[in-house]
């Protein structure tokens, strides 16, 4: 088995971290996988914030908690969040992003870091106080958020794949 299928079988979404963050280089070549994912007409609509701020973390944690309407931390302790938005006026703006967190997590893996998608981020950038974060960030255009990943080093044991369903695919020839 080559060793790409060996990361897209063992890939796992961490929801437990270390108190330690991504190095520089990890974090440089996990964002530059992203960067590679196809998108709608090779348009790469898609940027990618990465949040290793604690102030801007905690902004975003409130923030995303607030649309699931709770307190949780829906980033589950991350020490780094990428953030991934895409241009309104792409033709795929939706599918761009989600092939471009795909690659982030496979990444992720493929480095020996623990990687979760997380949801809410177009909620949380369409409000007023997300699209202010942007301007601080200096954000130009109009971007809409499509994905996150929390990214740093596992806590915990890694669990075993759940069995995958039987009649999952087909093959018709």
């Amino acid at each position: 088995m080559s060793e790409t299928v060996k990361v897209l079988k063992s890939r796992r979404s961490i929801r437990s971290f270390q108190d330690k963050q991504v190095s520089d280089t990890d974090l440089r070549a996990v964002l530059e996988a992203g960067t590679y994912a196809p998108s709608g007409k090779g348009a790469q609509s898609c940027i990618i914030i990465a949040v290793q701020n604690k102030e801007d973390i905690a902004a975003l944690t409130r923030m995303n908690a607030a649309v699931m309407g709770t307190s949780n931390d829906p980033y589950y302790g991350a020490p780094t969040i990428l953030l991934i938005l895409a241009d309104r006026s792409a033709a795929t703006p939706v599918e761009d992003g989600s092939a471009v967190t795909t690659y982030l997590l496979l990444a992720a893996e493929a480095l020996g870091l623990g990687a979760c998608w997380i949801n809410r981020e177009r909620q949380m950038f369409d409000s007023e106080e997300g699209k202010a974060l942007l301007k601080k960030w200096g954000v130009k255009g109009e971007y809409m958020g499509v994905a996150a990943c929390s990214l740093g080093y596992a806590a915990g044991e890694m669990k075993a794949p759940a069995a995958r369903k039987a009649d999952y695919f087909r093959i018709i020839k």
